[in-house]
C-alpha cells in the first residue's frame, strides 16, 4: 500500500473542504431557484428570455458543477487535479461580467455576484496550492 501524497492532516486539506463546501451549498441556494423563475426574469428584467434552451442549459451547466465542487469538498486530496478546472469555471463567469460591466452592459448587481465568484475562484487557488503534494526533491 502506498502512502497517500498528502496527509490526511496536511494544514490545506481542511481549507479545501471548507471553501469547495462552502461553495457548492452557496451555488445550490443561488441556482436552483432560477429553474423556477424564467417567467418572472423576462418580465422584470427586459429583454425576456427568448432562447430558454441557454438559459436552462446554463443553470443545469452550473449547477452540475455545484455538485463536482461538493465532491471536492469531501476528498480535496483525491480531487486535486479538478482544482483548476474549478478556478476556470469561476473565471468563466467573472471575467467576462466585470467586461461587461466596464462596456455599461450588466448591472451593478450582477457584477457584484460574480465579484463573489471571483473570490471563490481565488480561494479555489489557493486550496489547490495548499493540498499540494511536497516537494519529493528530484
Amino acid at each position: 500500500m502506498t502512502a497517500p501524497l498528502v496527509a490526511p492532516s496536511a494544514p490545506g486539506r481542511p481549507f479545501a473542504r471548507r471553501v469547495f463546501g462552502v461553495a457548492g451549498v452557496y451555488g445550490l441556494v443561488v441556482l436552483l431557484p432560477q429553474y423556477f423563475l424564467e417567467q418572472q426574469i423576462g418580465r422584470d428584467y427586459p429583454p425576456p428570455i427568448t432562447h430558454p434552451e441557454h438559459f436552462y442549459g446554463f443553470v443545469g451547466l452550473a449547477l452540475v458543477w455545484q455538485l463536482a465542487f461538493l465532491l471536492i469538498a469531501r476528498d480535496p486530496v483525491r480531487y486535486r487535479a479538478l482544482m483548476p478546472i474549478a478556478v476556470l469555471e469561476k473565471a468563466a463567469f467573472a471575467i467576462p461580467t466585470f467586461l461587461l460591466f466596464v462596456s455599461g452592459r450588466v448591472a451593478a448587481a450582477t457584477t457584484a455576484v460574480a465579484g463573489i465568484d471571483a473570490l471563490l475562484g481565488v480561494f479555489f487557488f489557493a486550496a489547490w496550492r495548499m493540498t499540494a503534494p511536497p516537494d519529493s526533491g528530484r
